[in-house]
């Protein structure tokens, strides 16, 4: 089993910032892709930004030029630096891993979330 540990949620202004964290811990195989997602009340979970083991990140076009996200392979940690929040960004943000059990030559892959965060962008 691997947990995800979310932090760095809170309330902030229109136009602010937060930098999220997540660190995975446990019974690891071997974290691949790492990423974040949102859900805002009333919504469907959305994904906001993911990152590879190489670095290859994908991010959904609406936070393009404002969000970014980095990972440190070392210690299984994933980071999301938020700026210029929007009202409509106001939801949970999840982390989200992927751990890769490696059999023979095939990859088993066990998806993990972590409990969320909260983010509150308001005036």
């Amino acid at each position: 089993q691997v947990q995800l540990v979310e932090s760095g949620g809170g309330l902030v202004q229109p136009g602010g910032s937060l930098r999220l964290s997540c660190v995975a811990s446990g019974s690891i195989y071997s974290i691949g892709i790492m990423g974040w997602y949102r859900q805002a009340p009333g919504k469907q979970r959305e994904k906001v930004a993911t990152i590879a083991t190489d670095g290859t990140t994908n991010s959904v076009d609406s936070v393009k030029g404002r969000f970014t996200i980095s990972r440190d392979n070392y210690r299984n940690t994933v980071h999301l630096q938020m700026n210029g929040l929007k009202p409509e960004e106001t939801a949970v943000y999840y982390c989200n891993a992927e751990d890769v059990e490696v059999i023979g030559g095939d990859n088993r892959l066990y998806a993990y979330w972590g409990q969320g965060t909260q983010v509150a962008v308001s005036s």
